[in-house]
């Protein structure tokens, strides 16, 4: 009897070590499909953002939103298809009206020409301060559109938002010579006055808007953020932890980049934790990209190549491995970080379905006001959401 249950024991425990190994293996044939079946239509098309913001002493107000609805605002666009595929995001940011600022120069300074990597976007927008100055829109727009990399390709979606609370006259570029330029290349400029509607209209802030097919709005710049909690928050956040762990840093500039990442993490949870939220929810989007310094995203592009690699560049997992086990390491970490990707979609829908039922129209000026003008002009391209 007593070897008859000790076989018995030892036979189940077989079958639950052969039932284990096989849902894990299971699990992992899931998480590879998973990344065949995720992986977006390529696009050449770009939805291109110059963010014109005024950080004279009045718009600390405006400078806290930029900050505060960055990632509901990358969300949104990441909905984006244009015939199937979704195109690619490049933000640029500039700040005007600063005393600190070059005099010669408009008060204007370039903070970041068009880029893709959200951390440096989002790093950029919490490195700016406010200080008393001019404000000089023409100038601006004008700057902007002669230093930026706007391209050629009719199918681009070419937006610029300038946001400030000056008459728009300001300055010896003419609105009117700047708004026109901007016309002629394909570019669109919004206009975004901070203060009373019919004050925006009497400042040219509408006209400005006008003569370059835009839209003019007006908000309360010094309006607080509003979030709404919801009951999926902390499993996203959680993901978010594990997310972090499948990026495998390399070459000169990994671990600065990665500590970068965990920086605007940080900065995110410093508004609350439904920002912190948001911006997860855009580390899981197609708009995230690290291939410059992650080998999960950079073994993804076409040219990479495993013989490339020098052993002095990797991580300290990965040194003195052959090419073979790196793959396997990085096709490991890729189905992972798929795998969590899609459950925080998954979760942010169900999110975004119970903010909708608890939210004001119209809350959070800056975000609103903008996915408002991209959605509006974003149709005559074709776009889609």
């Amino acid at each position: 009897m007593k070897t008859f249950l000790k076989t018995t024991a030892l036979s189940l425990c077989f079958i639950g070590f052969l039932s284990c190994n096989a849902n894990n293996k299971a699990k992992l044939e899931k998480d590879l499909a998973l990344v065949k079946t995720t992986k977006h239509t390529a696009s050449k098309q770009f939805i291109k953002v110059a963010l014109l913001l005024d950080t004279s002493n009045s718009m600390d107000g405006l400078i806290d939103q930029a900050k505060a609805q960055l990632w509901e605002i990358v969300n949104e666009l990441s909905y984006a298809k244009c015939d199937d595929a979704k195109p690619n995001l490049q933000i640029a940011l500039y700040e005007y009206g600063n005393d600190r600022l070059n005099s010669d120069e408009g008060y204007i300074r370039q903070v970041l020409a068009f880029s893709d990597d959200l951390d440096e976007i989002s790093k950029q927008l919490f490195s700016l301060t406010t200080n008393g100055g001019n404000e000089y829109c023409g100038h601006v727009i004008k700057t902007s559109l002669n230093q930026l990399k706007w391209g050629t390709n009719k199918d681009d979606l070419k937006l610029i938002f300038i946001a400030g609370n000056e008459p728009f006259t300001q300055g010896n570029v003419n609105y009117k010579t700047a708004t026109k330029l901007a016309h002629n290349n394909g570019v669109t400029v919004n206009t975004i006055f901070c203060g009373d509607y019919n004050q925006g209209i009497s400042s040219y802030w509408k006209e400005g808007a006008d003569l370059a097919h835009g839209n003019y709005m007006a908000i309360n710049h010094n309006q607080a953020t509003t979030y709404v909690a919801s009951p999926y928050d902390d499993k996203i956040l959680n993901l978010n932890k594990k997310l972090n762990r499948t990026y495998v840093a390399y070459g000169s500039i990994g671990s600065q980049k990665m500590q970068l990442q965990a920086e605007q993490d940080t900065n995110a949870r410093g508004y609350s934790s439904a920002n912190a939220v948001s911006r997860t929810v855009s580390k899981s989007s197609h708009l995230y990209k690290n291939s410059t310094w992650d080998l999960v995203d950079a073994e993804a592009e076409k040219e990479f190549k495993y013989e490339d690699l020098k052993d002095s560049d990797l991580p300290e997992v990965l040194k003195g491995k052959s090419k073979a086990e790196i793959k396997s390491y990085i096709t490991k970490k890729r189905a992972e970080r798929v795998a969590i990707q899609e459950e925080i979609q998954q979760l942010n829908l169900k999110r975004k379905d119970y903010i909708l039922k608890q939210q004001k129209k119209g809350e959070n000026g800056l975000e609103s006001a903008m996915i408002k003008a991209i959605k509006t002009q974003a149709q005559k391209k074709k776009y889609k959401w």
